[in-house]
């Protein structure tokens, strides 16, 4: 297995049509903070995290993920995984140097099976920030990132060989498969899941509250914005943590969530869950039932953006 080289995620890119709205969404009702702006592109911050920004949107014609950016400890480290993936054959879209973006830092881009474009970097400057206070119901940090992927097995086994994720449990059933898997890359449970999907999309986008109460205020305060929550709230089995999942303006499903799983990884052994069991869906039976209507929106639309590889 590759070396572990990853330490957590930084940013998920979106780019989108109505640019005005969502970015009035993710800076009102959802309580992110605009850091840059240029030209059509917005830099937005959690407030409670060192990271120069958790999310990017960009004004464009076609809804699509522009990128998933994860943070590597040092420069030496980065240089390192450009290399490991060189040889591995995986196509660099840059290699490692300097990054213009709010903090700038040291990184590199490549696309992953499915033809997402993943950053990863180091030394990238942290911003200041504060401790979120009781009752204070914004997003702490960026949580996790889940997509979708036509085939679940392939896009599993790319993330263990070449950045060297590892398996925390997975859900399914024998008639089925995997449905889902959660992948680590530190003790956290999960930092990126992969769902099964008819095609290569956003499945979820997660920020992380400072505990139930700023959860559940949250909560409410979306839907007094009148946003629409598709699933929740609730506690996922796999994870342990709650779950409220909104629409944004362009139909990408985020969530709040709080109280995620820490591991012992060297005593870890992931479970196989089957999602007959409601419990794994929904601890507290809080939820409404997952049905086919709240699947297909979370399936989202095709992302535009992926790169298909010519044939060979």
């Amino acid at each position: 297995m590759t070396q572990r080289l990853l330490t957590h995620l930084r940013h998920v890119d979106l780019a989108v049509p109505d640019y005005d709205r969502q970015l009035a969404f993710y800076t009102g009702p959802w309580g992110l903070v605009p850091v840059a702006e240029d030209s059509g592109i917005s830099f937005l911050a959690a407030e409670g995290s060192p990271e120069q920004y958790v999310v990017r949107l960009r004004r464009a014609e076609d809804k699509r993920l522009d990128l998933i950016s994860f943070g590597a400890a040092t420069r030496s480290d980065v240089d390192t995984l450009a290399e490991q993936l060189l040889a591995d054959g995986v196509q660099l879209i840059s290699r490692p140097d300097t990054l213009d973006t709010p903090g700038g830092g040291y990184g590199f881009r490549f696309f992953d099976i499915d033809g997402r474009t993943v950053e990863v970097s180091a030394e990238v400057g942290t911003r200041e920030h504060r401790r979120i206070e009781e009752r204070e119901a914004i997003p702490v940090r960026l949580s996790h990132v889940v997509v979708n992927s036509p085939d679940i097995g392939a896009t599993r086994a790319w993330y263990e060989r070449h950045l060297a994720f590892a398996l925390s449990d997975a859900i399914g059933s024998p008639r089925t498969g995997d449905i889902m898997n959660f992948l680590r890359i530190s003790s956290q449970h999960h930092t990126l899941g992969i769902a099964a999907g008819p095609h290569t999309s956003v499945h979820h986008v997660s920020f992380e509250m400072r505990g139930l109460d700023e959860f559940m205020r949250g909560t409410g305060r979306l839907l007094r914005a009148g946003a629409r929550m598709t699933w929740g709230p609730g506690r996922h089995l796999a994870g342990d943590n709650t779950f409220s999942y909104f629409l944004d303006p362009h139909g990408n499903t985020v969530e709040y969530t709080t109280e995620m799983e820490e591991l012992d990884e060297d005593s870890w052994h992931p479970h196989s869950y089957t999602f007959m069991d409601e419990e794994v869906s929904d601890q507290w039976g809080t939820a409404n039932p997952m049905n086919e209507v709240i699947a297909k929106e979370q399936h989202n639309d095709v992302d535009r953006g992926v790169f298909v590889a010519p044939p060979v």
